[in-house]
């Protein structure tokens, strides 16, 4: 997998799902769903929060405590704000994909567990951006239903429908 490639990738699929959020009003971006993170607006957060997670990980920075956290799902941000805080995000994904030197160094870092239990965790920053990447996926399978149910045509937006060159054939 090259890093580079792959985030850009997700930048553009992102744009796509974006664009769709853009034409919906606050309330459909509010409507709840019985699936994900339950709304649209949530669900987009979450991934976009994630991201930020992961890139201070991958950083090797201590990440706060969660209600810390300058956005959190559970309280959405309108979807503008969204948006940039997301173009702001990418931007620093970017430089700290540029950043990583040994892909296989491992990093310990420590997390409060499902049952509240301290673990350290360890994982390699390829295993970071994978996380990122597959979580992002994960959730934007969501996101997509969510739209479709809202009357959205969603279209294809898989790897090769983004990435691969294409030319008429002769």
């Amino acid at each position: 997998m090259e890093p580079f490639k792959t985030y850009e990738y997700l930048v553009l699929a992102r744009g796509r799902i974006l664009d769709w959020t853009r034409t919906q009003s606050p309330e459909e971006y509010d409507r709840e769903f019985p699936m994900g993170l339950v709304t649209l607006g949530r669900t987009l957060t979450h991934i976009m929060a994630s991201e930020w997670y992961y890139v201070m990980r991958m950083e090797g920075k201590t990440v706060p405590r969660y209600d810390e956290w300058p956005i959190r799902h559970e309280n959405p941000p309108p979807f503008v704000k969204l948006e940039a805080a997301w173009t702001e995000q990418a931007g620093r994904t970017r430089a700290a994909i540029g950043a990583v030197r040994d892909w296989k160094k491992e990093l310990e870092y420590q997390v409060t567990d499902d049952d509240g239990r301290e673990i350290i965790v360890t994982a390699s920053a390829s295993d970071i951006f994978t996380q990122l990447v597959l979580h992002e996926v994960h959730h934007r399978a969501q996101a997509m239903n969510m739209l479709r149910q809202l009357g959205v045509k969603v279209e294809d937006i898989d790897y090769n429908a983004l990435m691969y060159k294409r030319r008429p054939a002769l």
